[in-house]
């Protein structure tokens, strides 16, 4: 680690996980805890890790006003670093990615753009005010690979592909209008690559040995990619080894 990435380390004295009873959210969440900083969890189950300094919000990602509030609750203290570590792939429900053009589903769109795209994009909204001026921040989301458009070689996956790119798209807007008044912040997407958790649970069985990753493996190489951004690198999409994802 570099001096300059360690020094960013001590700068996250307080963190928000938005997404933290999810596998690396929550892995993100003890992560940071068990390293001294203090950490706003949210989830909408409420089920969040409790230890260190913890502090459990509640928040739903289809209800603007939860996420208004959290925000404000979070003023007393604010973050330093924001994780939006939301996202969905298969639907309560059950219905997974779509393989072809020939099942897609209005409804089925709406859902997935408004968990995937419009709820990070809320959380965006009300907590990058929270931001220092003057100090260094970092807002990140939880993105995909598939997201990317020019690296799309197989199609498919309508939905969750067309949402992933509509959030990359955010990111990079967020960080246009942040640079203008927080020149030290840093937005950015990551993608964590296949986590093994209850989102790539359906689809784990045919990976490739050694490609499955750890919760707590994925988010400590994502935080090392965060402690090593700078603004210079606000609005792009970085996987898991700290490369840049092309759009």
């Amino acid at each position: 680690m570099t001096d300059d990435q360690q020094a960013n380390v001590n700068e996250f004295s307080c963190a928000a996980i938005f997404g933290a009873s999810g596998g690396i959210g929550r892995a993100w969440t003890e992560n940071l805890a068990n390293n001294g900083v203090t950490v706003w969890a949210g989830s909408r189950s409420g089920n969040v890790p409790q230890e260190g300094d913890v502090r459990p919000f509640a928040f739903d990602l289809n209800d603007e006003a939860t996420i208004e509030q959290a925000a404000s609750l979070m003023q007393s203290r604010p973050p330093q670093l924001i994780i939006a570590a939301t996202g969905v792939l298969t639907l309560a429900d059950g219905t997974g990615p779509e393989r072809s053009y020939r099942g897609l589903r209005p409804d089925i769109m709406a859902q997935v753009m408004a968990l995937n795209t419009i709820g990070p994009a809320m959380i965006a909204k009300h907590m990058l005010p929270l931001l220092d001026r003057h100090e260094r921040g970092v807002f990140a989301a939880i993105s995909a690979r598939v997201g990317s458009i020019s690296d799309n070689g197989l199609g498919g996956w309508h939905s969750y592909r067309a949402s992933k790119a509509a959030l990359n798209m955010l990111i990079k807007n967020f960080a246009i209008e942040l640079r203008r008044t927080h020149k030290q912040a840093v937005v950015a997407g990551l993608h964590p690559g296949t986590v093994d958790s209850e989102l790539s649970k359906p689809f784990q069985g045919n990976l490739p040995e050694g490609q499955l990753t750890d919760p707590a493996e994925a988010a400590q190489n994502l935080l090392a990619v965060l402690r090593g951004l700078t603004p210079d690198n606000s609005g792009e999409v970085f996987d898991f080894a700290g490369k840049r994802i092309p759009s």
